[in-house]
């Protein structure tokens, strides 16, 4: 109950039924979020991921927030540090993460993962530029809100799902790209082989397939969380699955080559430097465009703004 009153109030105020007012608490209250009231609090940005804080049991109250920027203008309060060092924390933990998956790798494959900086193969201006825009339109969600427009405000984040699209989109292109150019710089599993006959196929029983497609999904989602060797597992037992003696595997052209059609020993993880997730060179640009526009990521990418954007006020 508490977590959809605090989806309500998110996308209709805390004051959308006209009993709530906040003429006796101060936004020093002990009750009230200092986090929030600084711009960000992380119980709210990875709701329905494996990192989900739950609802934040502190108020949430953006005439509170207002009530605090005038006073920290003023040099009277500033809870500027107390949000970094959650942050921080968090970012911390994130890298530990990532150190812990690349120790599961072999040596070669560790130092290749780490050679890509996805948040630099994906910054330009272009995608700077969206950013921006990003942040403009959230500032007018919660202006929206303040002054308890909500049709407003449910256009503007409508606008904002919009942006944030188009964003994954040109980023998943720009890795795809870099990807390809990694890839091509990879031994191909079957270089060496001369080409096989054409072979008659004959296609998986429904339920055999269902299990495959189950298999993928569960190395995609594993691999995206960090973690490696569950993530090979659950591949292997799909490749597994493939090679069954009902099913005749087709012969398929090495350049277009897909996570779900190499085997595991030629698989190749990339780590995202914001987030931590792995990626594989063999993804799809939906795979890539999934990940940029995941709950997960988008955190991270908003954690590590606001710390850079407080280190700088500091």
């Amino acid at each position: 109950m508490d977590a959809m009153r605090k989806q309500l109030d998110v996308l209709m105020g805390a004051n959308r039924n006209g009993d709530v007012t906040e003429v006796n608490r101060k936004y020093y209250d002990r009750d009230v979020c200092r986090m929030y009231l600084v711009g960000l609090c992380p119980h709210e940005l990875f709701q329905l991921t494996k990192m989900d804080m739950g609802p934040c049991p502190k108020v949430h109250s953006l005439q509170l927030r207002k009530e605090y920027e005038e006073a920290r203008a003023k040099g009277v309060d500033s809870y500027d540090r107390e949000l970094e060092d959650v942050i921080d924390r968090l970012i911390v933990e994130c890298d530990k993460k990532i150190g812990r998956a690349l120790k599961r790798l072999e040596d070669d494959d560790a130092k290749a993962a780490i050679a890509i900086s996805v948040s630099e193969v994906t910054q330009t201006e272009e995608l700077i530029e969206l950013s921006k825009q990003i942040k403009e339109k959230l500032k007018d969600v919660d202006k929206y809100d303040l002054e308890g427009k909500t049709d407003f405000k449910i256009q503007t984040l409508e606008e904002v799902e919009k942006l944030r699209t188009e964003r994954a989109e040109k980023q998943s292109a720009l890795l795809l790209e870099a990807f390809n150019k990694d890839r091509a710089l990879l031994p191909q599993p079957t270089a060496n082989l001369p080409p096989p006959p054409p072979m008659p196929v004959s296609a998986p029983d429904q339920r055999t397939q269902e299990m495959i497609n189950e298999k993928l999904k569960k190395a995609e989602d594993l691999g995206e969380q960090g973690m490696v060797d569950e993530a090979q597992k659950a591949l292997e037992e799909a490749e597994a699955l493939k090679k069954l003696p009902a099913r005749q595997e087709p012969a398929v052209d090495s350049s277009k080559y897909t996570a779900a059609d190499v085997r595991i020993t030629d698989q190749k993880l990339r780590v995202c430097d914001i987030c931590g997730a792995f990626l594989s060179v063999y993804d799809s640009d939906r795979r890539l465009a999934d990940h940029f526009g995941g709950k997960l990521h988008l955190g991270y990418m908003q954690i590590r703004e606001k710390l850079a954007e407080l280190q700088v006020l500091v």
